[in-house]
């Protein structure tokens, strides 16, 4: 297992990613399109650092996480994370920590599906809304997830635990998961039945792998996913749409960090929040897929030149 999460440290598999990104690079300069993913990898890279130096900064200057306030809305949604996490520790942990740590390795793949597929816009500019934002988030609602907030006990907290903010060492980003946004960006811009298919089922195994791991509740995957249709709506040039769910998620953070209290005592419009924000992230994918027109991949391109001429 250590010698898994070495293999797939996002550092380590950023900076392989960026090796082999600069040799694809040089084998075709007049391809203008590679550069842009060379840049998008050291971007990536220096972002990392910058999250973290700003993070820790953040997390020491407020010590105060919101953990056990999230603990108590996954119980007003009538769901905990451990709930869910349980029955996936032992064989099934390896796999999902797998589809966990292979985020940064599906956004490249992704960018170069896209491409080949001829997709009518670029997903990077999603990516970059991700970076962009979510910072932001975190430092609003700052909080860690059960993994770090319960400690080894995270499987089997305590059911009594109060809905206050506590003193908790770590950088924060757990509300909301970017993993969920993430893969939720993939399925906007997934090409094709088979891509959407696949795509479809790692968002599925993406939110399975956040609880297995105890990186985050099930709360902090519902604004997830707004944020993932915000991002995505920039990527596609949405942008009425990415305003709107970008105040979903905005709303959700405001809402947990300074209406908590009423939220709790009104489980019923928890419960109706999170079930309008899944249905429009849903409306807005079914509206995306039905007038997206279908890429076309590179060799039908070709072949449709070919007989043009």
């Amino acid at each position: 297992m250590r010698l898994l999460s070495f293999l797939l440290n996002p550092a380590l598999v950023g900076t392989v990613a960026l090796f082999l990104a600069a040799i694809w690079m040089v084998r075709d300069p007049k391809d203008k399109t590679r550069p842009l993913l060379v840049f998008a990898l050291v971007l990536n890279l220096f972002y990392g650092f910058l999250l973290t130096v700003f993070m820790q900064r953040e997390g020491s200057l407020f010590p105060w996480k919101f953990d056990f306030v999230l603990f108590r809305m996954d119980a007003s949604l009538g769901l905990q994370a451990a709930a869910i996490a349980r029955p996936l520790q032992g064989a099934l942990r390896i796999p999902l920590y797998i589809v966990y740590q292979a985020m940064v390795p599906m956004m490249i793949a992704w960018f170069l599906l896209t491409r080949y597929w001829k997709h009518p816009r670029s997903i990077i500019p999603a990516y970059a809304a991700e970076l962009a934002a979510g910072p932001l988030l975190y430092a609003l609602l700052p909080a860690c997830g059960p993994l770090y907030a319960f400690g080894a006990q995270w499987l089997h907290p305590a059911p009594a635990t109060p809905a206050i903010a506590i003193r908790l060492t770590g950088m924060p980003n757990a509300f909301p998961s970017l993993h969920m946004a993430t893969a939720l960006v993939l399925v906007f811009f997934a090409p094709g039945r088979k891509g959407r298919a696949f795509a479809l089922a790692f968002l599925a195994a993406t939110g399975l792998a956040t609880l297995s791991t105890g990186e985050h509740y099930l709360v902090d995957l519902i604004p997830g996913l707004a944020f993932g249709a915000f991002a995505a709506g920039v990527g596609l040039g949405r942008y009425r749409q990415a305003a709107g769910f970008f105040g979903i998620a905005c709303a959700w953070t405001l809402a947990v960090r300074f209406a908590a209290p009423g939220l709790l005592a009104h489980p019923l419009v928890l419960r109706a929040s999170a079930v309008v924000t899944l249905l429009l992230v849903v409306a807005a994918l079914v509206e995306e897929w039905r007038v997206q027109p279908q890429p076309q991949a590179k060799s039908e391109t070709l072949e449709a030149q070919t007989v043009l001429r």
